[in-house]
């Protein structure tokens, strides 16, 4: 989650940029397009989305990894929870 006001307002900016992409597909969708520029578009939401998954992604290891956890089981515990989110990230 992005921790500073100017980090939530870009992600923000980047979920809007993302729904109107989806609206834009959708609208494709309904009038009939052909199928290049429909599978351009989603090509397109699929860059959108990785990257906005990306930078949550940085923000979150890096606010989990900068602070030293207190005991070796926390450590541990945080290593689990990075690995399992880089899993679901790469699926």
């Amino acid at each position: 989650m992005p921790h500073s006001p100017a980090d939530k307002k870009k992600a923000l900016t980047r979920v809007r940029r993302i729904r109107g992409q989806l609206d834009a597909l959708e609208r494709a969708l309904e009038d009939g397009a052909d199928c290049a520029p429909v599978l351009q578009q989603l090509a397109a939401v699929r860059g959108a989305v990785n990257g906005l998954m990306s930078e949550i992604l940085e923000s979150h290891l890096r606010e989990e990894f900068a602070h030293p956890a207190s005991t070796p089981e926390q450590r541990e515990a945080g290593i689990d929870a990075a690995v399992a989110l880089v899993r679901s990230y790469l699926k």
